[in-house]
C-alpha cells in the first residue's frame, strides 16, 4: 500500500512536468506569472489610466464659428436677420459643411445645404434670383455628367459660380470656402428654408462645433498635440521598455534559482 508522503511525492513529481499560468507549481513559473502580470497591470494602467483622465478633464468648447452661429441664429430663424447676418450664418453653416468628412449622415449634410442655399439665394439681388438659380441647376448636371475633373467648361462654370457668389460672403475666391461653394448650393434647396430644418439645424451645428479640449489635448510636445504623442509614440516605447525589463528581470531570476542554460 503506498503511504501518504510518496502519494505526496508522486504529485509533486507529476506537477514538475505539468504548466500552467494560473496555477503555478514551481518557483520559476510562480515568479514568471507575478512579473507578467505586473507588467500587464502597468500597461494597462498606462493605457486606461491616460483615456480616463482625459475623460475627467476634458471641457467641452465651441469654435469661434459655433459663437457666430449662435450669435446670428435668432434672427435669421425669425427671417429678421440683416444682410451682415445672413453672411455671418452663410460663414459658420460652411465651416461646418467644409467637414464633409466627418458628416457621415446624409440627413444633416441635406439641413446644412438647405441653410446655406436658402441664405445666398436670399443674398442674391432680386433681378438676378432666376439667372443664378439657372445657373446653379446647370452646374449640378455639368457635376452629375462630367467624366473628368478637369474637364473646361466645368472648371469654368464653377469658376464662374465661386466669382459670383464668394464677394456676397466677403471671401477671397482662392480660400477653401469660396471653392467648396458650387459644391454645396443646390438649385432645389434655394427657394425656401425648410422649418424641420430650421429645428434640426442648431443640435447639428453643435455636433460637429464643439471638442471636448483639456491642457492634454492642447499642450504640444515634440511638435505634436501631447494625447498624440502619448498613443502614438509614448505607448510604444513603453511597450517595448516592458519588454526590455521582463528579458533582464527574468535572467536574474534563472541566475538566482540556478536554471540558467549551460552551453
Amino acid at each position: 500500500m503506498i503511504s501518504k508522503k510518496n502519494k505526496e511525492k508522486q504529485v509533486e513529481k507529476k506537477n514538475d512536468y505539468r504548466i500552467s499560468f494560473f496555477k503555478p507549481t514551481t518557483a520559476l513559473s510562480r515568479t514568471n506569472r507575478n512579473l507578467v502580470v505586473l507588467l500587464v497591470i502597468i500597461w494597462a494602467v498606462a493605457i486606461f489610466g491616460f483615456q480616463i483622465l482625459l475623460r475627467v478633464m476634458q471641457k467641452p468648447v465651441p469654435e469661434s464659428s459655433l459663437k457666430t452661429f449662435e450669435k446670428v441664429w435668432k434672427n435669421v430663424e425669425l427671417g429678421m436677420a440683416t444682410q451682415e447676418e445672413k453672411v455671418d450664418f452663410a460663414n459658420s453653416v460652411l465651416s461646418v459643411l467644409g467637414k464633409s468628412v466627418l458628416i457621415s449622415d446624409p440627413g444633416n449634410r441635406t439641413v446644412l445645404i438647405n441653410a446655406v442655399s436658402s441664405t445666398v439665394y436670399d443674398l442674391i439681388p432680386e433681378e438676378g434670383k432666376e439667372i443664378f438659380r439657372k445657373e446653379i441647376a446647370d452646374f449640378e448636371k455639368k457635376k452629375e455628367n462630367i467624366r473628368s475633373l478637369q474637364d473646361n467648361e466645368y472648371l469654368q462654370a464653377k469658376a464662374n459660380i465661386i466669382d459670383r457668389i464668394a464677394p456676397l460672403l466677403n471671401l477671397k475666391p482662392y480660400s477653401l470656402k469660396a471653392k467648396l461653394l458650387p459644391l454645396v448650393i443646390s438649385a432645389a434647396e434655394m427657394e425656401v428654408f425648410q422649418p424641420e430644418n430650421k429645428e434640426k439645424l442648431p443640435n447639428i451645428m453643435k455636433l460637429y462645433l464643439i471638442h471636448n479640449r483639456s491642457v492634454l489635448t492642447d499642450t504640444n510636445f515634440l511638435g505634436f498635440p501631447f494625447h498624440y504623442f502619448y498613443t502614438a509614440i509614448f505607448l510604444l516605447v513603453m511597450f517595448v521598455a516592458l519588454c526590455w525589463i521582463y528579458c533582464f528581470l527574468i535572467d536574474r531570476v534563472h541566475t538566482k534559482l540556478g536554471t540558467n542554460e549551460k552551453s
